[in-house]
């Protein structure tokens, strides 16, 4: 367990390309707001299978399980709590299925990353859960991955230290390697008021430490590169660093949360994920198959110049606050209007990405 299985792959691609998004790409398919996508894992296999399809063939080294809500905590909310074991290994099989038959055709291995939500509780004292009951949480769901054949797991979109460590003690208990990142909003901060360098600090001061850590969700692109910056400074080297971004900025439009981001948009994103030191490059909410081939032709062409050539990108690799601005937009632009529209994005939306 304690081997960086990371590394392997890392050592022949260079950087490495996880996938997009799973539930926004979901609604393209049919999904309806409010219902949740692990149930697809039993009802619509094939429809999932073939979102992994997709991301595989558009250069990804790692794909997510179609799982991030599936603890018991977020089942329940569908009166489906007693079946975490079979939803969860079910979703480990159907990527580990794709992954393996990619390996057969193209002679390339595709790690399965067993996708980890938060609870959506509120841990004592602020609410009722203890953090030995949400090490029982999360290793109920790690183990039903670890069965079902997820190479690791990969715990997202945390917003607080008290859940990072449930989940690292799940994925202990579970005996499985693990990555695991958490979202930074609009205060530069966690929900929860963490710092990227307080989550770093607090992560390598324990005993079971993950093999990657990074940042996902949160606010845009922009804001991202800010947050991975904060964190590579603080980060062993021993560790991969993530970057998994939005598709843009989340938009509040006629009841639905709209990204808009382009290709160029995220292939920006990408090269400058790598020059800030990201050694694992993806996306999150709205990033459909597209962009993420987008992000892999940016990251594999030695002159992104010549790749991109209607992008400006910078001739050098020093990652400043003004070439975040001019390549992404400005961090934080216009904070009180995107506080106001990320709370009502927070409260609308169901699915992480």
């Amino acid at each position: 367990m304690t081997e960086n299985i990371l590394n392997d792959i890392k050592s022949i691609v260079g950087t490495i390309i996880a996938d997009g998004a799973t539930g926004t790409n979901y609604f393209s398919k049919g999904l309806e707001t409010g219902d949740p996508p692990e149930l697809w894992n039993i009802l619509k296999p094939e429809y999932v299978s073939s979102l992994h399809k997709e991301f595989i063939e558009a250069g990804s080294n790692i794909i997510l399980t179609n799982s991030f809500g599936g603890t018991s905590c977020r089942l329940k909310l569908h009166n489906e709590e007693k079946n975490v074991y079979s939803i969860n290994k079910k979703a480990a099989q159907i990527a580990k299925d794709a992954a393996l038959k990619f390996r057969t055709d193209q002679h390339c291995e595709i790690l399965v990353a067993g996708s980890v939500g938060p609870t959506g509780e509120l841990f004592e004292p602020l609410g009722e859960l203890t953090i030995q009951k949400g090490t029982e949480i999360f290793y109920e769901q790690a183990k039903a991955l670890k069965d079902g054949g997820a190479d690791l797991l990969w715990i997202e979109t945390l917003s607080s230290l008290d859940e990072v460590d449930a989940a690292l003690n799940g994925a202990e208990k579970a005996g499985i390697n693990s990555a695991i990142t958490m979202s930074f909003d609009t205060a530069k901060r966690s929900m929860m008021g963490v710092t990227p360098q307080d989550f770093v600090n607090h992560v390598c001061g324990r005993s079971y430490k993950p093999i990657a850590i990074g940042a996902n969700c949160g606010v845009g692109p922009a804001e991202l590169i800010v947050s991975l910056k904060e964190l590579k400074s603080a980060l062993p080297e021993d560790i991969l660093l993530i970057a998994k971004g939005n598709c843009g900025i989340p938009e509040f439009f006629n009841d639905e949360i709209i990204y808009k981001g382009t290709t160029q948009l995220m292939a920006k994103y990408a090269i400058l994920s790598r020059d800030a030191g990201a050694d694992i490059i993806g996306g999150c909410c709205g990033t459909t198959s597209e962009h993420i081939k987008a992000i892999r032709d940016a990251v594999d062409t030695e002159n992104a110049l010549f790749a991109w050539p209607s992008i400006p990108f910078h001739k050098n690799t020093k990652v400043s606050f003004n070439r975040i601005k001019d390549e992404l937009g400005i961090p934080w632009k216009n904070l009180d209007d995107q506080n106001e529209n990320l709370g009502r994005v927070k409260r609308k939306r169901r699915l992480k990405r």
